[in-house]
């Protein structure tokens, strides 16, 4: 990517970051590819649409899941939307009322701030893959059981390994937990990478657990905006993104 790229791409995360902190984020024109950017799209495709078919296939078995008793209250299974090769890997706690009248994950209000936060990262959320532990919404948005964990996170794991990305930013204790097999909060586990194992023969994928977005909701200060913020700035260093 050209410095003029590099520099544009600066300035709208800039513009981005300041939105997100205000509390209202407009999601940013991105640049045009870039001839390199529009060669290695044109290699990728076929592995993109190989990824997109398998995902596909989790997604319909999600639909005919009745392995707990949450398949019988759904209205929608919620699956997980994004790229397929996706470089990040948002993973929540569990769809709501929204995502369960569309069938789309952090749809409502927590996924208005999501896709803010994403936005301000200078990124689109069709670059990345946005998903939950589980895949339908617990009555009155409970938490989720530990059954019906244990009945539904082999989708998500196979959704992981197949998009490979190369970090999961978990959103909320539920989700961080989980993922991590630990009894920690999330004031313990946010700030710094932790280590998902995807299972034998994968290499580690790092984890950056942050605030889901519904706690910023009911918890909307400049202090915790931050430390989102400083969450996900760790993550753009990780991937050599420019940071705002």
């Amino acid at each position: 990517m050209d410095k003029k790229t590099n520099i544009d791409k600066v300035v709208r995360q800039h513009l981005e970051m300041e939105r997100f902190f205000s509390g209202f984020a407009v999601k940013g024109k991105n640049p045009p590819l870039q001839p390199q950017e529009s060669e290695r799209h044109k290699e990728d495709t076929m592995a993109v649409a190989e990824k997109a078919s398998e995902l596909e296939k989790i997604a319909e078995q999600t639909r005919q899941c009745r392995l707990c008793d949450l398949g019988s209250s759904r209205t929608n299974a919620v699956p997980g939307d994004g790229n397929p090769n996706a470089r990040i890997m948002f993973i929540g706690e569990a769809p709501g009322a929204d995502e369960d009248a569309q069938g789309k994950p952090f749809v409502g209000r927590a996924g208005q701030l999501l896709d803010k936060i994403i936005a301000a990262c200078g990124l689109k959320r069709s670059e990345v893959y946005i998903g939950n532990i589980l895949k339908c919404r617990p009555p009155e948005n409970r938490d989720p059981r530990a059954e019906e964990i244990i009945s539904c996170l082999p989708y998500l794991q196979k959704q992981i390994e197949i998009i490979e990305p190369e970090i999961i930013v978990a959103l909320g204790a539920h989700a961080a937990r989980t993922l991590l097999d630990t009894t920690k909060s999330i004031g313990q586990l946010r700030g710094h990478f932790e280590e998902y194992y995807a299972g034998i023969g994968h290499p580690p994928i790092k984890l950056m657990a942050t605030y889901h977005p519904a706690y910023l909701l009911r918890n909307y200060s400049q202090e915790n905006r931050k430390r989102v913020w400083e969450d996900m700035k760790k993550v753009l260093a990780e991937l050599d993104l420019p940071i705002p």
